[in-house]
């Protein structure tokens, strides 16, 4: 007998050589009923995986975990490519993974598949879901799997074993007269599947190069009830709703162009006021903190990147060097190197610190072309960076301004569901991480123990960390119900050593400071592509970037909506008269569409009165008021910002 401890910590005995399967059986059929992988002492494994010795276990259902669902979208993708070999049997496989919504599989085929091809491979998808095939998983060693595959006409999976090393047991999944290459793990039957939908599909190179052959993507979804399936396509509305470009274009915020390159956005009028509006906002109150802001160029040397640490860490996200006479040139991808140099520009005593240097800087990140998206993942960003240089004494009361600033901020904005995350570096990952253990660890331990002085509510993240340092990330729930991070602030040990930071101490001493690298609004560019989601592109009247629209009702009104105009300018109230020959209905339609926060109707009798007929964004008709009432209505919303 072996012992098995479960996820609750109880432990059961079974015989040695028990099915995953059969464990789940013991404990429950309705746990068995839903199983669709297992996590053994952590490692996912297939419900046919047999137990040999003592371990933990926890059983995964769709509803219980990532892993779970995983499963279950990657037995769903195995019958979509049965479908389409159904259909289409001369398409080549390639790959068909579970991703974190759903699933994909990649086709080798001379043809495009369309609407009408999507419907027959969704309906005969169901077909094999309906058939119940058994699913069974089989090994060859890797010289008969090759060969396998070779019978099989399956060019792309026969690459796929050659790159595995020679003596490999290679695992392939039966279904009916389907089988593909798989390490699993799979449900033990197609009928285990209930609602599917096949989403979209794209093309994608083989293996993520564009210098292999273009293949067709089908990217598609499966639920165990249909009425989850509803909901999740319900969601999928929703967030086209939401989409920041859809919305960028709606109200002219951004454009992109060929001729400009993928990736770098044009910000129109609309957008640029908000940006702009945002800047200045988040300087100010960082100058209220004692900030002192600068400007540093985009491009260096790249032996700045070098002495930094983020040439060996970073240059495969940097754009390629460009050579000028004797110096190698490269576009910066952050701000942090060049402000050591400036704080290194001169020596400082410990009466100087904490030194806070702030900048709205343009970084430059090479992203690929299809990873581009909107302004939301650009290759020029425009990021709200600091770095405050601390003594050891002043790490915990800088970084509790900082915390007060974020939350400052968020409750301008509204931001009420999110949850602080320590991110720690994964300690085996010795590349993408700079390895000084005793660094490490004492970065880490500082921070948690700040994080819990402070008494922030924290959860730790393993491998998350900046390659210098440990952070603090501020995780925001989205209205779709993803978490983003916008708010960051990392503790560094690692630059100031780097650079031979100093600065006098109490005892006429060199010390090293500690940076606190710090980022509220992040960039500019992905804030406002979060807001226009959050807000469906109603921003609040302090950001938007037309904040009241004067509707005349006929030509005799015109002198008098104008006069209203250059009094609210006076005010810097963004303001417009639309002046043009249409019905006052249709004026309010295309305000509305426009989302813009305040109407003012005006008529024979709002100017005979000196009044003015307020339609608001939110609250639809509010009536007539005094002009002055209505401007000193908008002057306190402004100030309070309110949402």
């Amino acid at each position: 007998m072996i012992k098995i401890t479960l996820k609750d910590g109880s432990i059961i005995e079974v015989e040695q050589g028990t099915a995953i399967l059969d464990v789940a059986k013991k404990i429950s059929e309705g746990l068995a009923r839903m199983a669709t992988c297992a996590e053994v002492d952590g490692e996912v494994k297939d419900l046919r995986y047999v137990l040999e010795n003592d371990c933990s276990l926890n059983i995964c259902t769709f509803e219980s975990s990532l892993e779970g669902k995983k499963a279950y979208w990657h037995t769903t993708s195995h019958i979509m490519a049965q479908a389409v070999k159904r259909l289409f049997p001369n398409v080549k496989l390639a790959i068909g993974p579970a991703i974190d919504e759903g699933f994909y599989y990649d086709f080798d085929t001379e043809k495009t598949f369309n609407d009408e091809d999507k419907t027959k491979i969704e309906e005969e998808m169901k077909k094999i879901i309906k058939e119940d095939l058994p699913i069974e998983r089989f090994t060859l060693p890797r010289e008969e799997a090759i060969k396998f595959m070779e019978s099989k006409g399956e060019p792309y999976k026969v690459e796929l074993i050659k790159d595995l090393p020679e003596g490999e047991q290679i695992s392939f999944y039966k279904q009916g007269d389907f089988v593909d290459l798989c390490a699993g793990p799979h449900l033990t039957s197609t009928g285990k599947v209930k609602a599917i939908k096949i989403l979209n599909n794209s093309g994608a190179y083989w293996r993520g190069s564009e210098k292999n052959k273009m293949l067709q993507r089908i990217y598609a979804i499966s639920f165990p009830k249909s009425s989850s399936l509803d909901e999740y396509l319900q969601l999928l509305e929703e967030a086209k709703e939401r989409d920041h470009r859809k919305i960028g274009k709606d109200l002219e915020l951004f454009m992109t162009h060929e001729l400009v390159g993928a990736g770098l956005p044009l910000y129109l009028p609309n957008g640029a006021t908000i940006r702009r509006l945002l800047e200045r906002y988040i300087q100010d109150k960082e100058i209220e903190l004692g900030y002192l802001h600068v400007y540093t160029p985009s491009l260096a040397n790249v032996s700045l990147y070098k002495t930094s640490g983020h040439w060996d860490h970073y240059k495969e996200d940097m754009f390629p060097v460009m050579k000028m006479e004797n110096e190698e040139l490269v576009l910066r991808p952050m701000n942090c190197p060049h402000h050591m140099l400036i704080y290194k520009n001169k020596m400082h005593s410990y009466r100087d610190l904490p030194i806070r240097i702030g900048e709205l800087a343009n970084d430059f990140r090479y992203e690929a072309s299809g990873a581009v998206c909107g302004i939301e993942r650009v290759r020029q960003m425009c990021q709200n960076d600091a770095h405050l240089f601390v003594t050891p004494e002043q790490i915990k009361s800088e970084i509790e301004q900082v915390v007060r600033l974020i939350l400052s901020v968020y409750e301008d904005f509204g931001f009420k569901e999110y949850k602080f995350r320590l991110s720690l570096r994964d300690k085996n990952d010795k590349h993408k991480y700079f390895d000084d253990d005793e660094m490490w660890e004492k970065a880490e331990n500082e921070l948690r123990q700040i994080l819990t002085e402070l008494g922030l509510e924290f959860y730790e993240a393993e491998g998350e960390a900046a390659f210098y340092g440990p952070k603090l990330d501020v995780q925001i729930k989205t209205s779709l119900g993803h978490d983003v991070t916008i708010s960051t602030c990392q503790l560094d040990f690692l630059l100031p050593q780097r650079f031979e930071l100093e600065y006098i101490g109490e005892d006429g001493k060199a010390h090293r400071p500690i940076v606190i690298h710090r980022a509220i609004l992040g960039s500019s560019d992905r804030f406002i592509a979060f807001l226009a989601e959050e807000t469906k592109g109603a921003f609040p009247l302090w950001l938007a970037p037309m904040q009241v629209k004067i509707l005349p009702i006929t030509d005799a009104q015109h002198e008098y909506a104008k006069k209203l105009e250059a009094e609210l300018r006076s005010l810097k109230i963004r303001v417009e008269v639309d002046s043009r020959s249409e019905k006052v209905g249709y004026k309010i339609r295309e305000a509305q569409l426009e989302k813009v926060p305040y109407m003012l109707v005006v008529g024979a009798k709002e100017v005979e009165q000196n009044l003015v007929a307020v339609r608001s964004r939110k609250d639809g008709d509010i009536g007539q008021m005094s002009f002055e009432e209505f401007k000193n209505k908008l002057l306190k919303e402004i100030e309070n910002k309110s949402l």
